[in-house]
This record gives C-alpha cells, sequence and structure tokens, in this order.
C-alpha cells in the first residue's frame, strides 16, 4: 500500500545523489508521459469538427478572453491541486485537467498552422509544427540541463516571471480592445519568458521539491515547455 503520510517525505536537497537522480528520472517521464498524452488529445480533438469550429469561434474579439480566462481558472486549479496535494490520484488528476486545457487552448493555433502550411491533420507530419516542436525541445533540453549540471538557484527570477506574465496579460487585452497586432516582438519576448520559466521550474526541481511530488515537478515544467512552444509555433506559423 502506497505510504502518504508527509511526514515520511524528505526535501530533496537533503538526500543522496541516487535518490535525487531517480527524483530528475521519474520528473521527466512524466513530462514526456504529458506530452505524448498531449499529442493524442490534439490529435482527437482536430477531428471533432464541431469542436474546432467552437475553439476558432472563441478566438474573435471580447470571446479570446473568456477562453483565455477559463483556460487560466482550469491551469491555476489544477497546478494547485497538483503542488498542494500528497495524494498521488488527485495529482495525476490534476496532471490530466492540465493536459487537456492546454490541448484545448492550443487547437485553434494548430488549426491555423496546418492551414498555414496547406498540410494534412496528421500533426507529425506537418513541418511548421515539426519545426516549433523541435526548437523547443532543444531549447527546453539546453536550458534544463545548465540547471540540473550548474545546480544554480534561479529563484530570483520569480518576480520577473510575474510580473512580465501580468504586462504580458495587459498586452493582450489591450490587442484585444484596440484591435491591435502583438507582432513578432512580442512572441520573441514571450519566448524569453517562456526560457527564464524553464529555468526556474527547473530550479525549482533540484532545491525546492520533496521526494513524493515528481508529479507536481513535472506539471510546472510541462507548462513552461507548451508557453515556450506556443509562442515558437506563432511565430514559424507567420508569413
Amino acid at each position: 500500500m502506497e505510504n502518504n503520510n508527509p511526514s515520511t517525505y524528505q526535501p530533496l536537497i537533503s538526500v543522496d545523489e541516487d535518490t535525487r537522480v531517480a527524483f530528475y528520472k521519474r520528473t521527466y517521464a512524466h513530462v514526456a508521459l504529458a506530452v505524448g498524452l498531449f499529442i493524442i488529445v490534439e490529435a482527437i480533438f482536430l477531428r471533432i469538427e464541431p469542436l474546432v469550429e467552437f475553439a476558432l469561434s472563441m478566438t474573435q474579439g471580447w470571446r479570446w478572453m473568456i477562453m483565455l480566462g477559463g483556460f487560466m481558472l482550469a491551469t491555476n486549479y489544477a497546478e494547485r491541486l497538483a503542488h498542494k496535494s500528497h495524494d498521488r490520484t488527485q495529482q495525476y488528476l490534476a496532471l490530466i485537467l492540465f493536459v487537456i486545457a492546454e490541448a484545448f487552448i492550443f487547437l485553434p493555433l494548430i488549426w491555423i498552422s496546418i492551414a498555414y502550411s496547406g498540410g494534412s491533420m496528421d500533426l507529425f507530419s506537418n513541418p511548421v509544427i515539426n519545426q516549433a516542436a523541435v526548437m523547443t525541445l532543444a531549447l527546453f533540453t539546453g536550458l534544463s540541463a545548465i540547471v540540473l549540471f550548474t545546480k544554480k538557484d534561479f529563484s530570483f527570477l520569480r518576480n520577473v516571471i510575474m510580473i512580465g506574465s501580468f504586462i504580458a496579460l495587459g498586452l493582450i487585452v489591450a490587442g484585444m480592445l484596440f484591435g491591435f497586432n502583438l507582432g513578432l516582438a512580442f512572441s520573441g519576448g514571450m519566448v524569453v519568458l517562456a526560457a527564464g520559466s524553464i529555468l526556474y521550474q527547473t530550479s525549482n526541481l533540484v532545491h525546492k521539491y520533496s521526494t513524493d511530488q515528481h508529479v507536481g515537478a513535472s506539471l510546472g515544467l510541462f507548462a513552461s515547455l507548451m508557453l515556450l512552444f506556443w509562442y515558437l509555433l506563432s511565430i514559424f506559423s507567420r508569413d
């Protein structure tokens, strides 16, 4: 029977190297699992025409703010559940909820990227999506390696990420209200912000979590990975 007594959990920074390495392996295995589930759910969503039409209709004007608000509520709830609960079932439910929310918010962008490139609905055969995915994986791997090998604490980035996120949200709202395109510079800035988020989340992986929190740690890394993928895909999808 699984031991869910919080008193038995140890801060990761206090355990031996073998235990930390095992924790890292479990965490990144769950990130890969989340990515795989995202691909499966996205592929299913793309084949449900009414769902695609609904998601595309929600990108128009103020409806996008409703969709974005719903996404933020769902993902914030999932993050709180994954990080505060020591119940493994709740942690997995939180991760699944987060993946489904990501798949839905990505649906219009994925569809537009496919339409832009003139490809099929097969995610693996679309050159624009593949280019963005390869670049995302390369940056994610490189940034994660920097933290894992140096053990540097990037917790100072928390305030920078929070301020940057509020500024980005304000610009998105302003763009919706006044009808202007945020452009390539905004996407480039968000790529930088996502890179900082990956450094911060990987730093948390090294310095913050306890030995039972690999699911919560994977959710944080997956969130940063998807943020990076969103804006790289936005860049690659431009004319």
